[in-house]
């Protein structure tokens, strides 16, 4: 009678295939701090909810939890509900500091940012912020502060469709640059580059 040949190895199970994981969403918190962060108008407890498919009384609380602590904290900002929405400021307090940094220097030369922002104005007042943005490509709102806070720009009504503020340049401009008027202002299209597109030099 002949021994039964030893058993071999057991067959190595075929190993699954590798899939990707997931990338880990960021908690309630930090997720509504972010957005908070990039909007330039009040967000609703609505938009938030909807935006983290999170419920919205969670989203409230959550809203009045982080206005809390930075109050409680002295943080140099504050979160307000304001026109419906919630938006971060900088606190009350801070306002002689900000003022300083933002005016500082008037003498100092502008920013390339601010450059283009005021030609824009110049050229095309009175302009909605919006308008700026567009022709820019470029959210504007920030710089366009600056300007309005060193007296280069100042608000002109508002435009009957949208609603939307409309901006315009300054007396103040007018001496920075040496001119009478608006119509000393220098031809623009010899300035524009040879590739820009036929649609923004005739909007121009």
């Amino acid at each position: 009678m002949t021994d039964d040949p030893a058993p071999g190895p057991a067959p190595e199970a075929a190993e699954a295939p590798e899939t990707a994981e997931a990338p880990e969403l960021p908690g309630l918190r930090a997720s509504i701090e972010a957005i908070l962060l990039v909007v330039d108008e009040p967000v609703t407890e609505m938009t938030l909810a909807q935006l983290l498919e999170r419920p919205r009384g969670e989203v409230a609380a959550t809203l009045r939890e982080l206005a809390a602590e930075y109050t409680e904290q002295g943080r140099g900002f504050d979160l307000r509900e304001v026109a419906g929405g919630w938006r971060f400021y900088t606190r009350d307090v801070c306002a002689p500091v900000v003022e300083r940094f933002v005016t500082d220097g008037q003498q100092a030369r502008l920013t390339q940012a601010a450059l283009e922002t005021l030609a824009v104005v110049a050229y095309r007042q009175p302009v909605s912020r919006a308008r700026v943005s567009a022709i820019r490509g470029v959210n504007s709102d920030g710089v366009i502060r600056t300007l309005t806070l060193r007296g280069l720009i100042e608000t002109a009504g508002q435009d009957p469709e949208s609603q939307a503020h409309l901006y315009r340049t300054t007396g103040y401009f007018l001496e920075r640059l040496g001119l009478r008027d608006l119509d000393e202002l220098p031809e623009l299209a010899p300035y524009l580059p040879d590739d820009l597109p036929d649609e923004i030099v005739e909007d121009t």
